[in-house]
């Protein structure tokens, strides 16, 4: 059920106390985004794949799952509009919030594959712009990613703090997106 009343105004419950907690909350996603960006640094990158699901490629594999991540994440967004009154009318059947909930558990467990392997396959890059934009923002993803889990599970926190989170994490996961799979097919798909 959501934590917060369809208009996404603050529960009665909420307080300055919240706002402190979605700070701790925001601290411990930078934490994990610091950390992940850590191991990839200084762990040697292998070159090669654990697995590839059966993809043909490393690469396949990540593009495929990351695109379908990014398809559900435009259900997460539309659901989230739809659930708190931005778009439609009257309450949201209880079909959209599952929807939701089912896209966003499906839409992370897809995009850990491809995240282990960008990690432990290839590492924290910096060679090119494009490169450490993806390494930075797939790293503060998953940072993000903890600060909304937690948030959601508050009734102490401000009216904004989920909308907020959702978008940012939408956004991120656009620049991962567009900095690794769209612009695999932008460059004419390599065959790696």
């Amino acid at each position: 059920m959501n934590t917060l009343p369809p208009d996404g105004q603050q529960p009665a419950s909420a307080t300055g106390g919240g706002t402190r907690l979605l700070v701790a909350f925001i601290l411990i996603g930078a934490a994990v985004s610091v950390a992940l960006g850590v191991y990839g640094r200084v762990h040697e990158p292998t070159s090669s794949a654990l697995t590839t699901l059966g993809f043909p490629s490393l690469i396949w594999m990540k593009v495929t799952l990351a695109s379908a991540a990014m398809v559900l994440c435009v259900v997460q967004i539309v659901t989230a509009l739809r659930i708190f009154g931005r778009i439609g009318h009257g309450p949201a059947p209880r079909a959209v919030a599952l929807t939701h909930r089912i896209s966003g558990v499906t839409a992370v467990l897809l995009s850990v594959p491809v995240a282990f392997h960008c990690l432990w396959s290839l590492g924290f890059g910096t060679y090119s712009d494009r490169v450490l934009a993806h390494s930075l923002f797939g790293c503060v993803f998953y940072g993000v990613f903890v600060t909304k889990m937690l948030t959601l599970r508050s009734r102490r926190m401000p009216g904004w703090a989920l909308p907020w989170l959702g978008g940012a994490l939408f956004t991120i996961m656009v620049v991962v997106w567009l900095t690794s799979a769209m612009w695999f097919f932008a460059s004419g798909m390599p065959d790696y």
